[in-house]
C-alpha cells in the first residue's frame, strides 16, 4: 500500500518540479510544418533600486553558446526589485543584491542575490531562494536557469506541492495584467513564506483496505476506501531539469508538516520522463520506505509507468475470507482500460489456504484438489463507464473458483445504470439494477444470497429537519427477487431448489438525532501534543445516542413485513492520545428494540433480532498501539450476531488497522495515509551540517 501512495505522490513532484517555475518560459509543442517557433518569452527586463528610478532593458534574441536564436513572437516582462543593483554594460549583466523580489508570469521569487546575463539569457539566484506561484513553494540555496533553452539546475532543492490547484498553478498560458509599477513586497512576502509553522489541521487523506469486513461501528475506525494526499512536501540534493524531464539526487517525500518526518520516501536517484500527454515513466535507485528517520524499508519496485490518475499497489495484495474462499488469499488487480470514459480492472485471485488444505474444500469429483486445481483461483472484474456526467453504468463480477462444473454456483455479478440527480455533493440516487447471486449479510441468521433480482432503487440525500439537527433519508424500491425462503407452504412439493419468485415494493425511513452531553478541549496542533499519535486533535467528549427506523415492505403474493425500530445509547472518548500509556479509550453501547408486523416469506430479508445489543470499546495500550473489540447480541436467544477484534498502529500521518471476525470468518488490513493543511513554513527535513575543509564550504 505504501506503493499506492508513492506512485501518486511522485507524480504530484514530477509535475511541479517539471513545470512550476519554468512552464511560463518552455517551449509549447507546435506542428512539424510550422516553421516559425512562436514562444512565450521574457524580452523586456524592468529593475528598480529600492527607492530610486526604474530602468529598463532589452533582453537579447541572438544566437549565444549556450542558447540557440529563436524567434520571438510576444512580449513578457521579468520585474526585479532589490535593496541594490549593479550593471555591467560590457558584459551585460544585472547584479541584484539584499531581499531580490523577482515577479514574472504571476511567480514571486525571492532570494539574497540575483544575476541576469542578458546577453546569454542565464539567470542564477543565490541565498535563500524561494519560489511561489499560486500555492506551489520551490526552495534553494540556488537556481540556474537557462531562459529559452528551458533547463536548468536547482541546489539544495526543497519544496511543497499542492495538488488541487496545481494544474492551475503551472499552466503557462494564463497571462499577466501589464504592470508599471513593481509592487515591494520583499519584506510582507518573506515575513509571510518564513513565519513558523502553525494552523496544521487534516483532512481525510488516502485509505484503502484489502480484505473482507461488515461495518458493526467499529470505535475509531474508518473503512472508506479513496481519497488523495493533497499536500506534500519534498527536499532533494541537486535537480537537474530540462524540458519536462528531470532527474533528482538523493530526494526526500513526505505528508508530515513537522520535521523530521515519521513517514518518508527516499531514494538515491529518480528519473522522469514525460512519455506522452497521459503517460509517464519514472526509474528510482535505492528507494526505501523511512519511519521515523530510522527503520528503513527497502522498496521492490523501482520501474514504474503510470499517469496522473491513481494506481494499484505493489505486485499483489493479501486477504482472507474464510466464508466463501478458504481463508487466506493473494490477488493482484490488472488495469485494462482507465480514461475519463471507462475503467476496467481485473483481480486475478489464488486462494492459498484453499490450496494448501484441500480437505477444508469440497472440489469437484473430476479433480483431486492441489494447488494448480481450478477450485483455488479466482478472479473480480469491474468495469465503469461514464455515459454522461452524471450517469454510469457499472459491471462487476467476481468468480470464487474456476470449476467448470459448479460454474453457476461459483459465478456473482452485479450491472447496474446510475443517475444522480440535484447536490453534486449530497445529491438523490436512481438506480435499475440486475444482481445474480447477491451475498447478503442478515444479522443472526448470517450470510444469505439472493439467486437474481431486478429492479430500481431510488436513495435520498441526507436531509436535516428545520434546524433541530434531527437528521435523515429515505428509500424506495420495486424489484422482482428470486431467493430461498422456509415456508413450506410456499413451495412445490416437487422442486429442484427451495426458491421463490416474488416482487417486492419496499419503502424505508432513517431518522436520527444526537445530543451532546460534555464536551472537553482539544490539545493545541503540534507534534508533540494533539498531533503525537492523531491527525487530528482528539477531543474528548459523549454523547446520547437516538435514532428511528421504519421499513415497510410489501410482496406481489399479498405478504407484507412492516418494522419499526428505536435506538438508544451513548458513546464518546476519554484522554488526548497524547501520552505514552492509556491515554485514549473510545466506547459505544446501544440497544435497539424491534416491532414487527408479519414476517417476510424471503429469508435474506426476514427482520427476527428483535433485540439487540451492541457493545465496542478501543483502548490505547502503550504509544501507537490500540486494541479494540466490537461485538452485536441477539438478546433474545442470546446468540452472538458478530464480533470485530482489531490492532491499530496510529501515527500522526499514517495509520494501519489489522481485523479479524472470527464470527463471519472475514479479515482486513487497511491503511490511511494522512493529508495536512498548514502555514508558514516547514523546517528542514533533519538538520544539516556543512562541513568546512581548509576554510572552504563543501
Amino acid at each position: 500500500m505504501v506503493d499506492f501512495w508513492r506512485f501518486s505522490t511522485i507524480v504530484a513532484i514530477s509535475s511541479c518540479l517539471s513545470q512550476l517555475p519554468l512552464k511560463a518560459w518552455s517551449l509549447p509543442q507546435t506542428s512539424s510544418l510550422d516553421s516559425t517557433i512562436k514562444i512565450q518569452f521574457p524580452k523586456y527586463l524592468i529593475a528598480q533600486e529600492r527607492g530610486k528610478a526604474r530602468q529598463e532593458f532589452t533582453i537579447s534574441d541572438l544566437e549565444t553558446e549556450f542558447q540557440p536564436s529563436i524567434p520571438i513572437d510576444r512580449i513578457e516582462v521579468i520585474e526585479v526589485i532589490a535593496d541594490s543593483q549593479e550593471y555591467n554594460r560590457v558584459q551585460q549583466v544585472i547584479t541584484a543584491k539584499g531581499n531580490v523580489v523577482l515577479r514574472f508570469a504571476e511567480s514571486v521569487m525571492t532570494s539574497d542575490r540575483l544575476e541576469i546575463n542578458l546577453k546569454d539569457r542565464i539567470a542564477v539566484a543565490k541565498g535563500n531562494v524561494t519560489l511561489k506561484r499560486g500555492d506551489q513553494v520551490l526552495r534553494g540555496n540556488k537556481f540556474e536557469y537557462y531562459l529559452v533553452a528551458d533547463r536548468g539546475v536547482i541546489f539544495n532543492a526543497g519544496g511543497e506541492i499542492y495538488q488541487p490547484s496545481l494544474a492551475e498553478d503551472i499552466d503557462g498560458e494564463r497571462e499577466l495584467t501589464p504592470e508599471k509599477t513593481i509592487l515591494d513586497r520583499a519584506l510582507s512576502d518573506r515575513l509571510k513564506v518564513e513565519q513558523p509553522i502553525s494552523d496544521v489541521t487534516a483532512t481525510r487523506g488516502f485509505s484503502t483496505s484489502i480484505g473482507s469486513s461488515r461495518d458493526i461501528n467499529l470505535i475509531g475506525g474508518d473503512d472508506a476506501t479513496g481519497g488523495t494526499v493533497n499536500r506534500l512536501r519534498f527536499e532533494a540534493e541537486r535537480i537537474d531539469f530540462e524540458g519536462s524531464e528531470w532527474e533528482a539526487v538523493n530526494l526526500s517525500l513526505t505528508n508530515d508538516p513537522f520535521s523530521p518526518p515519521e513517514l518518508e520516501i527516499r531514494a538515491d536517484r529518480a528519473n522522469f520522463i514525460r512519455l506522452n500527454s497521459l503517460e509517464n515513466k519514472l526509474t528510482t535507485s535505492k528507494s526505501r520506505l523511512v519511519l521515523d528517520d530510522k527503520l528503513s524499508v527497502p522498496l521492490l519496485l523501482s520501474t514504474f509507468a503510470f499517469d496522473n490518475r491513481p494506481s494499484n499497489p505493489g505486485l499483489f495484495n493479501l486477504a482472507f475470507d474464510g466464508e466463501e474462499r478458504g481463508g487466506f488469499l493473494i490477488e493482484r488487480s490488472w488495469t485494462i482500460v482507465d480514461n475519463s470514459r471507462f475503467n476496467w480492472k481485473v483481480t486475478p485471485q489464488y486462494f492459498v489456504q484453499r490450496a494448501l488444505s484441500p480437505t477444508t474444500f469440497e472440489f469437484s469429483e473430476s479433480d483431486e484438489g492441489g494447488v494448480f486445481n481450478p477450485g483455488v483461483f479466482g478472479l473480480k472484474n469491474r468495469l465503469n463507464i461514464n455515459i454522461a456526467p452524471r450517469t454510469r453504468l457499472n459491471n462487476n463480477f467476481s468468480l470464487t473458483s474456476f470449476d467448470i462444473n459448479n460454474l453457476e454456483d461459483n459465478f456473482r455479478g452485479k450491472v447496474a445504470l446510475q443517475q444522480t440527480v440535484g447536490k453534486l455533493d449530497n445529491p438523490y440516487r436512481f438506480a435499475l439494477e440486475y444482481n445474480y447471486r447477491d451475498r447478503l449479510f442478515n444479522g443472526s441468521l448470517g450470510f444469505q444470497t439472493v439467486r437474481n433480482s431486478i429492479g430500481g432503487v431510488v436513495t435520498s440525500p441526507n436531509m436535516e429537519i428545520a434546524n433541530t439537527g434531527i437528521t435523515f433519508n429515505y428509500q424506495a424500491s420495486i424489484q422482482n427477487i428470486n431467493a430461498d425462503t422456509d415456508r413450506q407452504d410456499l413451495l412445490e412439493v416437487e422442486r429442484q431448489s427451495d426458491r421463490i419468485n416474488l416482487s417486492r415494493y419496499q419503502g424505508a425511513l432513517f431518522m436520527e438525532k444526537n445530543f451532546a452531553i460534555s464536551r472537553g478541549t482539544p490539545l493545541p496542533s503540534t507534534k508533540e501534543e494533539g498531533l503525537r499519535y492523531s491527525p487530528t486533535p482528539v477531543v474528548p467528549y459523549l454523547e446520547l445516542l437516538t435514532g428511528i427506523r421504519g421499513v415497510a415492505s410489501f410482496y406481489s403474493n399479498g405478504e407484507q413485513q412492516p418494522s419499526l425500530e428505536g435506538t438508544i445509547g451513548f458513546q464518546g472518548q476519554l484522554g488526548h492520545f497524547s501520552r505514552s500509556w492509556l491515554d485514549y479509550t473510545g466506547f459505544k453501547f446501544s440497544y435497539s428494540q424491534n416491532l414487527r408486523g408479519d414476517e417476510s416469506p424471503f429469508l435474506f430479508d426476514r427482520l427476527v433480532d428483535r433485540q439487540t445489543l451492541d457493545l465496542g470499546i478501543n483502548q490505547q495500550l502503550y504509544g501507537p498501539i490500540r486494541l479494540g473489540v466490537s461485538t452485536s447480541l441477539d438478546l433474545n436467544s442470546n446468540n452472538e450476531i458478530s464480533t470485530d477484534y482489531t490492532i491499530e498502529y496510529s501515527r500522526r500521518t499514517h495509520n494501519i488497522t489489522l481485523r479479524y471476525n472470527p464470527v463471519l470468518e472475514l479479515g482486513s488490513f487497511s491503511l490511511r495515509i494522512s493529508d495536512f493543511n498548514w502555514q508558514g513554513n516547514p523546517q528542514p527535513f533533519r538538520d544539516e551540517i556543512t562541513p568546512v575543509i581548509q576554510g572552504v564550504e563543501r
